[in-house]
C-alpha cells in the first residue's frame, strides 16, 4: 500500500525512469534511478503540479497521485487517490480537461454525458490490458444510458513499439474502428512485460478488425502527424506530472492502476452526487 501526498507546484517532478522511448540508462544509473523514484514516492508526488500552458494561463491547483518504478500504477493501489477536500479552483481546472468534441474517434459515449473520465495509457502496458478486458466491459451500461464518457489518450511511455500501437489504433480510428482495434490489440498481447508491437502485429490486428481500406490505414499509420499527436497527449500527460500507466481523471477525482469496478462506480457515484 502506498502513500500518497502533495507537493508545492515548485517542487521538480520525477520522471519515468526508462524516459520517453524506454531506452536503457546502464546498470550503474539503473539502480540509482530506482532507488529515487520510491524515495520520491514515498515523500511526495504531485498530479497537477506543472503544468504545460500558454501565456497567461495559471498554473494547476494541486492533487495527488502514486509514482511507480516501472512506470505503471500498481494493480491494487487504493483509490481514489485525489484529495476529497473543498478546493473550488482545483475542481475547476480538473473538469476543464476532458475535451468533449463531438466526433472523436479516441472517445466513447455521448458528448453531453453527465461524467467523463479521461483515462491515459499504454498499449504495451499490463495493466492497461487488464483495465480494457476486464472493467471497461463492465461500464458499458454507464455508457450507454448517458451516464459516463470517456475519452482516451496516449501516454507512450515504453519505447517506439508504443508509438506503433498507438498509431496504429489512430489509423484504424479513422475508419471508425479505434475501439476495435484497442480492444484486439489488448487482447493479442500478454497481460506481462511490455510486449512488441512492429508493423507486422499493427497489420495483424487491422486486417482481423476488419478495417476496410487498408491502403489508407497504412498512410495514416505512417503519416508523421499521427505520430505528433500520440507525442503531444503523452507531452501533455507528462507536463500535469502523470508518469505511470494507466491512470484515471474521473470528474474531479483521480484513479491510479487497474482498480476493481467497485472502485470506479464508487468515484462515478459521488461525482454525480457533487451535481445534485
Amino acid at each position: 500500500m502506498s502513500t500518497e501526498p502533495t507537493i508545492h507546484p515548485s517542487t521538480p517532478l520525477p520522471r519515468h525512469p526508462e524516459g520517453r522511448n524506454g531506452g536503457s540508462r546502464g546498470s550503474d544509473m539503473t539502480g540509482f534511478y530506482k532507488v529515487a523514484v520510491v524515495v520520491l514516492s514515498i515523500i511526495v508526488v504531485g498530479l497537477l503540479a506543472v503544468v504545460t500552458q500558454g501565456p497567461g494561463q495559471s498554473a494547476a491547483p494541486q492533487a495527488t497521485v502514486t509514482v511507480t518504478v516501472d512506470g505503471e500504477a500498481p494493480l491494487q493501489d487504493p483509490a481514489p487517490t485525489s484529495d476529497e477536500s473543498v478546493n473550488p479552483e482545483q475542481d475547476a481546472f480538473l473538469t476543464s480537461l476532458p475535451r468533449r468534441e463531438d466526433g472523436d474517434p479516441l472517445a466513447k459515449g455521448r458528448v453531453d454525458a453527465q461524467i467523463v473520465m479521461t483515462e491515459w495509457a499504454d498499449y504495451r502496458c499490463p495493466f492497461c490490458s487488464v483495465f480494457a478486458e476486464d472493467t471497461l466491459p463492465l461500464l458499458q451500461p454507464l455508457i450507454d444510458d448517458g451516464t459516463l464518457r470517456i475519452e482516451f489518450r496516449d501516454l507512450a511511455i515504453f519505447g517506439d513499439d508504443s508509438i506503433n500501437a498507438a498509431a496504429g489504433a489512430r489509423a484504424a480510428g479513422e475508419q471508425g474502428l479505434y475501439w476495435e482495434f484497442a480492444g484486439a490489440l489488448y487482447a493479442s498481447l500478454p497481460n506481462q512485460g511490455h510486449p512488441p508491437v512492429g508493423d507486422d502485429v499493427v497489420g495483424s490486428i487491422a486486417t482481423e478488425v476488419g478495417v476496410p481500406d487498408m491502403q489508407k490505414f497504412q498512410a495514416d499509420y505512417k503519416n508523421p502527424a499521427t505520430r505528433a499527436a500520440i507525442d503531444a497527449d503523452s507531452s501533455e500527460a507528462q507536463g500535469f506530472g502523470i508518469s505511470s500507466t494507466p491512470t484515471f481523471l474521473i470528474g474531479t477525482q483521480v484513479i491510479s492502476g487497474a482498480q476493481p469496478l467497485e472502485v470506479f462506480e464508487q468515484v462515478i457515484a459521488s461525482e454525480i452526487a457533487k451535481q445534485d
